[in-house]
């Protein structure tokens, strides 16, 4: 609902300093369509919330499009045009940090020390962070889907390798078959095929997906 020409959200608990959004509002007077205000460290974090944020961002930045800088939250200066464009995905469930990288327009950075909390305690448990990571994921990323033909190609590979070696051991040295490991490579080709199957249909519901989402194709700058 803000009608401004340039607009910047903040956490309420102000752990993220004012003293920074008179250098935003500089970057976004140079040009800027979107200025993100980024952390220069995670100190104030415990070890296990740095290396799973660590962790969450290298995996999202492999696998997703487009990639997401990596220590920015909410705190940054939009521009009006930016929001608008926001306001053209008819989406419900967004993942705002990559639905703000999505948008695209002149990027720039300011990084900055964010203090200690002084009082209360975040509400955001490992629950809520796990379930924003798998949503950032699944948001932008249909490789959750296609990761299962090439587990499938993987697992009937070995197995239809194995089953040759088992023939030739066979046939060229006179080895007897044993029962268990030719069930064995049986029930793991067929697996593996079945994993293929799936993969195939992950492509398709991908496909549909991405198109249930009727983002815009492109958005054009004005002059």
């Amino acid at each position: 609902h803000a009608s401004g020409d340039a607009i910047i959200p903040i956490d309420v608990d102000l752990q993220d300093p004012i003293e920074v959004i008179p250098h935003l509002i500089e970057k976004w007077q140079d040009g800027a369509d979107m200025v993100l205000a980024k952390r220069s460290d995670r100190s104030t974090d415990g070890r296990l919330k740095r290396k799973t944020a660590e962790w969450f961002y290298k995996l999202h930045n492999k696998i997703s499009n487009p990639k997401i800088e990596e220590n920015v939250g909410d705190f940054r200066l939009m521009s009006r045009e930016m929001v608008e464009n926001i306001k053209l995905l008819p989406e419900r469930n967004l993942f705002m940090k990559g639905v703000l990288s999505w948008v695209g327009g002149r990027t720039d950075v300011v990084e900055y020390a964010r203090a200690e909390r002084v009082a209360g305690s975040t509400k955001f448990n490992g629950w809520k962070l796990w379930n924003l990571a798998l949503e950032g994921i699944t948001s932008f990323s249909t490789f959750p889907l296609r990761m299962w033909t090439y587990i499938g190609l993987l697992v009937a590979g070995m197995a239809f390798l194995y089953g040759a070696w088992m023939i030739i051991d066979t046939l060229a040295f006179g080895n007897p078959v044993r029962g268990y490991p030719s069930l064995l490579v049986s029930i793991l080709f067929l697996g593996g095929v079945q994993l293929i199957g799936i993969g195939v249909l992950g492509e398709y519901i991908g496909r549909i997906y991405v198109e249930v989402k009727n983002r815009p194709r492109y958005i054009i700058k004005k002059g």
